[in-house]
């Protein structure tokens, strides 16, 4: 029997409610000797820590153009994007940034330096884009993607673009490109207040 393919692509859920080392039903409490809420097996005493999740992507870029993905899955359904995803277990940060590049757009790149790191504490992620040179350019974008163009650095469309984690990592490199010099940024998003 094949099961169908998932219409929708998502993390587990964070909320655990039974322990995956006896199976028995978790409560949420402060553990001794430590400091926040956990999913606590009282049964046989494991704690479940959480963990933020890793955004790896690129700002892929060819000449004086970026290439940006229009998004076939949600959320943010037909939205342009970064090429962007969850970073996999056993691979580095750069390495799940090209994978996700070659998943979405197909695009062949070069890594060059990373642009923006980015604290999102309101969805328990930190977001991290890599600076890349397109090496030439045919695209072949995967399932997650309707379409992969190149748009000029003036044609940006910022009303469509996906995530603020995308448009503030575009605005950081059109500030940095005229310099030539592209150093890291670090900064924080909270996502439950719009600018």
């Amino acid at each position: 029997m094949t099961s169908p393919a998932p219409s929708f692509y998502h993390p587990a859920p964070r909320a655990q409610q039974f322990c995956s080392q006896c199976g028995h039903a978790l409560s949420h409490e402060v553990p001794p000797d430590d400091n926040r809420v956990r999913d606590l097996c009282k049964h046989c005493g494991a704690v479940h820590y959480q963990n933020p999740r890793n955004v790896v992507g690129v700002v892929p870029i060819w000449h004086d153009q970026v290439l940006l993905c229009r998004r076939a899955i949600e959320p943010r359904y037909g939205k342009w994007t970064l090429p962007a995803g969850f970073m996999e277990l056993g691979e580095t940060t750069e390495q799940g940034a090209a994978r996700e590049n070659q998943e979405e757009s197909g695009a062949r790149i070069r890594i060059q330096s990373l642009l923006t790191v980015i604290d999102v504490p309101s969805v328990n992620q930190v977001h991290l884009y890599y600076l890349a040179e397109v090496l030439d350019p045919t695209l072949d974008p995967g399932p997650e993607t309707l379409e992969a163009a190149f748009f000029k650095l003036d044609a940006i469309p910022w009303q469509e673009l996906s995530f603020r984690s995308v448009s503030t990592t575009l605005e950081h490199y059109l500030q940095d490109r005229p310099g030539g010099r592209f150093p890291t940024h670090h900064y924080a998003i909270d996502l439950r207040f719009p600018d």
